[in-house]
């Protein structure tokens, strides 16, 4: 037993501190990136913001409008021949698919990135599928992030615990603070030519500007882009009960439920929250005089605190 007794933060242990800007005007701001990747073939350009490959999520529709909007979707593993059809979607393995998607992207989820199976996984899905842009998680360290990237993955998705969905904390004890596990990870995978997804723990526009500062590469985005008109007011964690018993038959009795199942309020069009969030990041960059998203985490200063917000009066919020 050890204890690592260094501070680590979460996304709402911090805010980003504004500097001198000559930007004049947020439409100024450019939220594409153009990304070449290790390993795969070409180049992808867009807005680096991911809808999670959850069932309660991603689906066909949503995965169209993130495609309008210029983003990625990943899609559920259970419906991964619908990815093969759509524009800028991955399709999601786990370790017992045995196929070779014609999706650009492939999503190769487990919860558990630290089993050394997954690792050898990676290394035969990129012998077999060498021009393809591959997705792997999750894990949390720098020292797993190095492994993955090795093993031939072009982008290692971060974020253990940390969704809103997501009950592996309390059952299990095991996870690290987004914030601190992004900007640990990032700095690990760009040494070797590799990108990170900050995946889980947003809750507002400003998490996701703090993730894309801390260096991620690209956000993705479960619980916040749940609960609109395209995709329902249903929302589950794809561990919790609900998910094992209608795609496994039921929960394992090995297994205990790593998952919450939820009832969201309607929040309405799921382009009201995309704008959003787009316009909370071209705010942010020229807060800090970022003329790109690419340029934001070199602007960013965060400065830690014990309060984010004054919510005095939040409840009359209408």
């Amino acid at each position: 037993m050890r204890i690592d007794s260094d501070i680590k933060l979460d996304f709402q242990d911090v805010l980003i501190r504004p500097k001198r800007s000559t930007i004049t005007s947020r439409k100024d701001v450019d939220l594409t990136r153009v990304f070449k990747f290790k390993y795969a073939e070409g180049n992808w350009t867009g807005i680096p913001i991911v809808s999670a490959n959850m069932d309660t999520v991603t689906n066909s529709l949503v995965a169209r409008i993130m495609a309008y909007n210029g983003m990625l979707s990943t899609m559920p593993k259970e419906k991964e021949h619908e990815a093969s059809v759509l524009k800028n979607c991955a399709t999601t393995l786990g370790l017992d698919s045995n196929f070779c998607p014609s999706t650009r992207f492939i999503c190769i989820d487990v919860a558990n990135g630290y089993i050394e199976k997954f690792t050898d996984y990676i290394k035969q899905v990129r012998k077999r599928q060498s021009e393809k842009i591959i997705i792997a998680g999750n894990v949390v360290t720098p020292e797993m992030t190095e492994a993955l990237i090795l093993a031939g993955a072009d982008i290692v998705k971060v974020g253990l615990g940390s969704g809103s969905a997501c009950s592996t904390r309390m059952k299990t004890g095991v996870g690290y603070p987004q914030l601190s596990a992004v900007i640990e990870c990032a700095d690990a995978a760009h040494g070797l030519g590799g990108h990170i997804i900050s995946d889980g723990g947003c809750v507002t526009p400003a998490d996701v500007v703090k993730a894309f500062g801390a260096g991620a590469d690209f956000v993705m985005l479960g619980g916040m882009l749940a609960g609109h008109s395209e995709n329902g007011s249903e929302f589950y964690g794809m561990s919790s009960r609900k998910a094992n018993e209608k795609y496994h038959g039921g929960l394992a009795g090995y297994k205990a439920a790593e998952g919450l199942e939820l009832k969201l309020p309607a929040r309405g069009p799921i382009q009201d929250t995309l704008d959003d969030i787009k316009g909370g990041l071209r705010s942010a960059c020229a807060y800090v005089g970022a003329r790109s998203i690419k340029e934001l985490p070199k602007c960013t200063t965060f400065v830690r605190v014990n309060r984010i917000l004054n919510s005095s009066l939040h409840e009359y919020k209408q």
